[in-house]
């Protein structure tokens, strides 16, 4: 059974943008319920930790070097069925190609400018989620 909760970040250039508010605003007006959040900036070993799956990967050190460009806001939502409805919702990671009505079609600059992180999995929204916060931080 899918858990209840993902994780999310906007990504600076949503942050840079001043879409913070219209972002978390979709994201609550479809059901979810924000069990934690906060304002920040990675660290390039905090970036380079997280992303560490695209080590390899030839776009890495550009990922690196744009999430610690400027602030972000790490979250973590609660909603039946988190992952995948939250998956629907920001969409495609190419915005070009993303629904109408999805974050990334809404506030995406390109596909590696593209708003917004979302789980891609139950466990890594587990893994990322406890990354960003202490159990404290959720509730």
């Amino acid at each position: 059974m899918a858990t209840n909760r993902t994780f999310t970040m906007l990504k600076p250039d949503a942050v840079e943008n001043g879409h913070m508010g219209k972002i978390m605003d979709m994201i609550i007006q479809n059901g979810f319920t924000v069990k934690a959040m906060k304002y920040t900036r990675l660290t390039e070993k905090q970036a380079g930790e997280f992303y560490a799956v695209h080590k390899e990967r030839p776009f890495y050190d550009e990922l690196v070097s744009y999430m610690t460009s400027g602030t972000i806001v790490a979250a973590i939502l609660e909603k039946e069925d988190a992952v995948a409805s939250f998956r629907k919702l920001i969409g495609s990671t190419d915005p070009a190609e993303a629904e109408e009505g999805t974050i990334r079609r809404a506030y995406a600059e390109s596909k590696s400018r593209n708003a917004v992180h979302g789980s891609d999995s139950d466990e890594n929204a587990a893994i990322e989620g406890a990354f960003h916060f202490s159990p404290s931080e959720i509730f």
